[in-house]
């Protein structure tokens, strides 16, 4: 009993869950496919991570849950892919004004490797934030003492012209970027598929 509400608890946390009328999926789509729910991300300390992405980026925090194992059997390798005796000391969920969530694990595991990974990496990633001003997010960056890399980088050519981006990183190392783009980007006219943006989440 105590196994199953584990696998319950855990994979409705990982997996996330869909509320309400699903409405009927494209073909060659997930059956009920609504849309992006959360990024997770495995940090080595939750309270600096909660505290960058709640006091410097802005998102708010929701709930923190946690810890989980299996000190008898496989359940985290079979759920997770991770090793057997790996432990998920908390999970923490903040909501970052209008898009999906993030969801922030700190693991402690037998195998565990600082990837610090790089975005030419295999696996590499980065999560960005539409904001209204690219100037005054360096500014404020700079202010706070967060590490930017080369930027403000406008782009004048090609689809994604109108859009200007700055890359910076966490304490720890995750690759962000704050990216605007108040007037549309060029591949837009004649787009027969518009991306999502925060900007008009409504759309």
């Amino acid at each position: 009993m105590k196994n199953a509400l584990l696998t319950a608890t855990l994979a409705a946390a990982v997996l996330g869950t869909i509320g309400g009328t699903i409405s009927t999926a494209s073909a060659d789509s997930i059956p009920g496919m609504r849309g992006h729910d959360h990024t997770g991300v495995t940090v080595p300390d939750m309270k600096q991570a909660v505290d960058f992405f709640t006091e410097v980026v802005g998102c708010k925090k929701a709930m923190s849950f946690g810890p989980f194992a299996d000190n008898k059997g496989t359940f985290m390798q079979d759920l997770l892919g991770v090793d057997p005796k790996a432990v998920i000391e908390e999970i923490t969920l903040v909501r970052c004004g209008y898009g999906s969530n993030i969801e922030l694990f700190k693991y402690t595991a037998p195998d565990q490797r600082d990837l610090q990974a790089r975005n030419s990496d295999i696996g590499g990633f980065h999560i960005a934030f539409y904001v209204d001003d690219i100037a005054a997010a360096k500014a404020y960056f700079d202010e706070k003492g967060v590490k930017t890399r080369m930027g403000l980088l406008p782009v004048t050519e090609g689809p994604a012209a109108g859009q200007s981006i700055l890359y910076f990183q966490a304490p720890w190392g995750l690759q962000l970027e704050a990216i605007s783009y108040p007037n549309g980007m060029a591949y837009e006219k004649d787009a027969e598929t518009v991306l999502w943006s925060p900007k008009t989440p409504e759309k």
